[in-house]
Formats: structure tokens, sequence, C-alpha cells
């Protein structure tokens, strides 16, 4: 009985069972589904997004992007471009008893010619201390602050067309030359707007008004608190973001996306995309150069993109 004992302690418990579970993981799980069904794929994204416009909801009420500050340009001749290339002002400071150039008319006229913009005549002191002591030539132009739309703002716009959105966001430029190209070039291929970070970047001043050639009256510039969150906002809405970098995985040729909705990412001239916004982007492409330059500046790189963008739209 011992013995008995002994073989029968070793032997094993009742054993628990899957339940079926590992028979049913080998089991095949059917062909992949399209695109368009998988869960947080770029197509299905935009066929969200697509389906959205044609359900035809109305927009919500977008907050605003924030406002610059207000601007000087001084010198009889900035002062005189600035009011020939349609720069906003709000009021134009003249010295008293100044001198009555030609340059000096023709400003005035232009003010008259525009209206509303204030005439102030104010003694030269006090324009020294406006300018802090720079060489204003008795002539003081103020700009208004800048009325910044919201990132969704573009979208928004783009759906109310009925048009797949064509964004422009810049990551690390800083002159404003650049950020007033860029706004040509968006408004002459048909885009919907600029992006560009709350800091260390371009603003809309005057000189990227002037650059812009009288385009950014109807092209809006957005600003973003954060440069990748609103990218991956994009991405969230349906949207293909497209980063240029000298060594892209792809070409700008191969690139189908440009025929959807896309956002297009352009770094500094000599940095380039940011890591962040690098590893947000869902393409990484490149514009071949055969001439053998390192790099475009960011103008002439999103003008280049733009343009093949607008050629396969069209």
């Amino acid at each position: 009985m011992a013995a008995n004992n002994r073989r029968m302690s070793g032997k094993k418990g009742a054993q628990v069972g899957s339940g079926g579970k590992r028979r049913r993981g080998l089991e095949g799980k059917g062909p992949t589904p399209p695109a368009e069904m998988r869960k947080g794929h770029a197509k299905q994204r935009a066929a969200n997004a697509k389906a959205r416009r044609a359900t035809g909801r109305p927009q919500q009420q977008r907050r605003g992007g924030g406002r610059s500050t207000s601007e000087l340009v001084v010198g009889r001749n900035p002062v005189y471009e600035a009011l020939r290339e349609g720069v906003p002002a709000s009021t134009l400071y003249v010295q008293q008893f100044i001198d009555n150039d030609e340059r000096v008319r023709e400003a005035l006229q232009l003010a008259a010619e525009r209206g509303g913009i204030n005439l102030m005549e104010a003694p030269r002191p006090e324009l020294d201390r406006m300018t802090n002591g720079l060489n204003h030539q008795g002539l003081v132009l103020q700009v208004p602050p800048y009325e910044y739309a919201h990132p969704e703002d573009l979208v928004a716009a783009a759906h109310d067309e009925g048009a797949d959105p064509l964004i422009v966001a810049l990551d690390g430029v800083t002159d404003p030359r650049n950020l007033g190209a860029v706004v040509r070039s968006v408004s002459a291929f048909g885009g919907h707007g600029v992006v560009v970070p709350e800091r260390r970047a371009a603003g809309m001043t005057a000189g990227a008004w002037k650059t812009s050639a009288g385009t950014a009256a109807r092209t809006p510039v957005a600003r973003a608190t954060n440069l990748t969150r609103a990218l991956e906002s994009y991405q969230k809405a349906g949207i293909t973001v497209v980063g240029l970098a000298a060594d892209g995985e792809a070409e700008l040729g191969d690139l189908e996306a440009l025929d959807g909705p896309v956002v297009i990412v352009v770094g500094s001239e000599g940095k380039g995309l940011s890591r962040l916004v690098g590893e947000t982007c869902d393409f990484r492409v490149r514009i071949p150069m055969p001439g053998g330059a390192e790099s475009l500046n960011a103008g002439v790189a999103a003008g280049i993109v733009l343009y093949e963008a607008a050629r396969r739209r069209g």
C-alpha cells in the first residue's frame, strides 16, 4: 500500500487546457484588407477625410493663430518700397519741416492713394525716440500686427473649395525673405497656406510682405505652437506629410502622394529638417540636382515641389 502511495504521489495533477486558443491561433486570418480599410494607414485617413467632406458638415469655428507685434519701417527708400509693394500700414510719420524731395513726395502720394493710412507729423526728436536713433531720414511707416491663421484653418479652407489640401510647412527657416518667397509660390501654384513655428522661425514682417509681392494678402500664414504636433494633427485628418531632405529615401518624381492631400515640409538651407519633424514625416524625398548643388533655399525648393504637385493635379 505504501508502494502504491509512492507511485501515485509521483503522478501529475489535472492539466488546465488552452480552451482551443492555441488551435485558433494557428488558423489563418484571411486575405490582407485593402489599404483604405487598414486602421492608421495613410490611405484610410485620406478616405475618411474625403467622406467627411462629402457629408457637407459645416466647419467648426477655428481659433486664431495669434498676432505678431507691430513693426516700423524706417528710411525714405524702404518706406517707399513698402508702400509700393502693398505692405499693410497703419500710420506714416513724417518729420516736421522735412526736405520735401522726390522720394518723400512719392511716398506721401502712395499713402494717400491707398487710403486707410494715417499721416502724422512729428518732430525729429520724437522720430529718433520711436526708432531708437536709427537713420529714419524723416519717414517712418508703422506696420500693424499680422493676424496669423490657425493650422486647422488651412485645411478648412481647402475643404470649403472642395479641394485636397496643399500646404507648406517651414521648419527652422529664419529669413523672412524666404518665407515671403514661399508664400508667393504657394499662391502661384494654388496652395492653401503656409505653416510656421511660433519660435525660432521667420514671421510675417515687412520684409516677408515685400518678397511675397502682395500675395500675402490672399495666402494665409498659420503659426503653430509646436510644429511636430501640428503635423501629427494633419496626419490624423488624412493628410500625407512629405519632408524634403537631401538624403531622402524617394525621389520627387516618384512620389505619388502629391496627387492627394499633402503637407510639404521644408527645412533650413543649412541644417535641413529637425530630427523630430523628420521622424514625423510619412515620406522623406529628395529633389534631383544634376548640377551638383548641395542644397536649395526654402523658397526655391518649395516652388519646385509645388509646381510638381500643381502639374499632377491639373
